[in-house]
């Protein structure tokens, strides 16, 4: 197979140790033909000079601040010379033969505008996190990946169309990025890539699920299972991506839930447990739409 050039990128904020494994995994890959990219998004405690140090082949870009997710991947994506990019969260370890299925799907298919692979989490018993995508659903502004939490026991085997792809692991051909734009830097954290899938969709192209790929996925790793960052931008970007990709009548239907009942309820939980950051947290973020109501074009 014809094996063009495969650019991976991933950001690293404060977790140095954390990308070094999954560089270690990235050693293992079979596929012949990489550069890897890793972007610090101004780390304020944790030197990424160990990065340079153990993997002198990896290309270390050092933002001068904290971008966010959308924002670092941006950065890499201009030093990035391979003909698909791979976006690669670094809290991830690979299977040594996940990216020739990528690439054969790329390669035999010139529609196909974004991909991810299988997704386990990491340390489980084949616990899956990601085999596809229902996508969002207009009416509630909710999602739940094809397969999550479900043992993998090759039900989820055969690749196919799905409606969005995982932020984990993604690759999208460079041709795409030049004529559809780069990961909308507006949400900063959470949401990006799936409102970028839905710019890719718009476009044309398809969003795909490739099941002989597999990575494993040690969510939450860089931000903090149930940090207050977490619960601000999980909940300020969940209504923007609604306003900037939802329309008509379910536009109405999905802001009227999210506001009168998934907020309320969440607001309730943070108050019964004492969690005054987090509720202080859930308020800015509904703060910041009410703030920024004309910045919802999409890209």
């Amino acid at each position: 197979m014809h094996s063009p050039l495969v650019s991976i990128i991933s950001v690293n904020y404060n977790q140095a140790s954390v990308t070094c494994e999954m560089l270690e995994s990235l050693c293992q890959a079979t596929y012949p033909n990489i550069e890897i990219i890793v972007v610090d998004n101004a780390s304020p405690t944790d030197d990424p000079a160990i990065i340079e140090e153990r993997y002198p082949t990896v290309k270390l870009l050092r933002s001068s601040s904290n971008l966010g997710y959308a924002g670092g991947n941006n950065l890499g994506i201009q030093q990035a010379k391979g003909k698909y990019l791979l976006f690669l969260n670094n809290d991830t370890e690979v299977d040594p033969g996940f990216l020739e299925p990528l690439v054969e799907l790329f390669e035999s298919n010139p529609q196909a505008g974004v991909a991810s692979p299988k997704i386990i989490y990491y340390g489980t018993d084949k616990l899956i996190q990601y085999a596809g995508s229902s996508g969002i659903n207009p009416w509630t502004g909710r999602s739940k990946g094809i397969g999550s939490h479900e043992k993998d026991n090759g039900q989820y085997s055969v690749s196919r169309q799905t409606a969005l792809a995982d932020g984990a692991a993604m690759m999208v051909p460079k041709k795409v990025i030049d004529q559809v734009g780069v990961m909308p830097e507006l949400y900063f954290l959470y949401y990006e890539e799936l409102d970028w899938c839905e710019m890719i969709k718009r476009a044309g192209y398809t969003c795909h699920y490739v099941a002989d790929a597999t990575i494993y996925h040690k969510e939450s790793v860089s931000v903090g299972k149930f940090s207050v960052l977490k619960t601000y931008y999980m909940n300020r970007n969940r209504l923007l991506f609604i306003r900037r990709n939802v329309k008509g009548w379910a536009f109405l239907t999905s802001t009227t839930i999210f506001l009168m009942a998934a907020i309320p309820k969440k607001a309730i939980g943070h108050s019964f447990r004492r969690e005054w950051k987090h509720l202080l947290a859930l308020g800015r973020g509904l703060w910041w739409n009410l703030q920024n109501q004309n910045r919802i074009s999409p890209n």
